[in-house]
């Protein structure tokens, strides 16, 4: 029997090869915005795993330097090293900055943490360049997304800190570079004042003491000890807030990125609507086009079935190939993007699902013209 999808298609070859193009944009946009999300949770949880502690302790009822502001003095570090279960521990600074550039300003966030420490947030694997801190004053390790090469040099503050080492793949969870320093040098970012407003503080009874302050103590945890027997002992006779990294990864997903993930899942659900829509005008607008050639086949006596059977089937063919223009339109354009865009192959065969029953519900309005078609219409002329 006469493959009346595959005629018809040939017939206007160079309309169906734009339409589809023109809908597998639409598609690989809706590619990029998954991406968009995944590239959300790979990056919340890079500084995570380069840290790979067990146990974050914070600021009582807070949520961690990741959800809200968390401050705890340094010493804390040494007390809980001492508690039963422990491994190691460390003292954390996180920070907003501007590292001043030729161009314009590089908005990034700077990590602070001891060199000398037993707890390295600086993964070596991701060094590209140079080398990690081995001075505890005015040395930086940053990210190649700053611009900035191993010797140049850089203001902060009253400062001027050297580069030492480019990392590569190293962003915080809202997506800025992340850069590290001593701990020495974050906190005198962070937390020391300038002369002036020293002397004005102390003038008003007000003592100077922050200088001492961190954002958060890393441990690890020993072998045979039950991390979240270990959390409840630091949170009774520390009162702090203390969170496990299953559940610090839980409040970068859920309270952090949340907001993101919901509105980037909105848009996909109708950027996948609209192209349903789009693909059922095309379709209907096809099936007017050639009412009459229906009306006639009608009229020989052809089943609406096999015509039905036409239309469906270009239908299938133009959400397929709307799909594969996706595919390589997202592929060719994700890396352009100045966040993190991470593409994945079961994200794309989900998305072909939603299309192939997209399509065939798009197919419905112009079967039923089809089946409205009055054989009469072929001789109307």
């Amino acid at each position: 029997m006469i493959n009346l999808a595959k005629r018809d298609i040939e017939h206007t070859l160079s309309k169906f090869i734009v339409t589809a193009m023109g809908v597998g944009m639409l598609l690989g946009i809706v590619l990029i915005m998954i991406g968009v999300y995944r590239g959300l949770i790979f990056e919340a949880e890079i500084l995570l795993n380069d840290i790979n502690a067990d146990l974050w302790i914070v600021q009582e009822n807070t949520m961690g330097p990741f959800a809200e502001s968390s401050r705890v003095y340094e010493d804390m570090k040494d007390i809980i090293y001492v508690m039963n279960g422990i491994d190691k521990s460390g003292a954390i600074t996180f920070q907003n900055i501007q590292l001043p550039h030729k161009d314009k300003p590089v908005r990034v966030v700077a990590v602070g943490y001891d060199i000398y420490g037993s707890i390295n947030p600086v993964n070596p694997q991701r060094i590209i360049s140079g080398r990690n801190m081995k001075n505890d004053r005015y040395e930086i390790v940053v990210t190649d997304k700053t611009g900035f090469k191993v010797d140049d040099k850089i203001k902060l503050g009253r400062n001027a800190y050297t580069v030492v080492g480019v990392t590569h793949n190293t962003t915080s969870n809202s997506g800025d570079p992340l850069v590290y320093l001593s701990l020495k040098d974050a906190q005198e970012l962070q937390f020391l004042y300038s002369n002036k407003e020293i002397q004005n503080n102390e003038a008003r009874g007000v003592k100077n003491s922050e200088s001492h302050m961190v954002n958060a103590i890393i441990a690890t945890v020993k072998d045979g000890f039950e991390i979240n027997e270990v959390a409840q002992d630091i949170k009774k006779w520390q009162h702090k807030s203390v969170y496990t990294a299953q559940q610090q990864k839980e409040i970068l997903t859920k309270n952090v990125v949340e907001k993101s993930a919901k509105q980037i899942g909105l848009f996909t659900v109708i950027l996948v609507i609209v192209s349903t829509i789009i693909i059922a005008l095309i379709i209907y607008t096809m099936t007017l086009e050639k009412i009459k050639e229906i009306s006639i086949m009608k009229l020989m006596g052809l089943p609406n079935s096999l015509i039905v059977s036409m239309i469906v089937k270009e239908t299938l063919l133009l959400g397929i190939f709307a799909f594969i223009f996706g595919n390589i339109f997202s592929h060719l354009t994700y890396d352009k993007f100045p966040k993190r865009i991470v593409l994945e192959i079961p994200d794309a065969f989900m998305l072909f699902g939603v299309i192939i029953v997209a399509s065939i519900l798009a197919s419905f309005i112009g079967v039923k013209k089809v089946i409205s078609a009055d054989p009469a219409a072929a001789i109307g002329g």
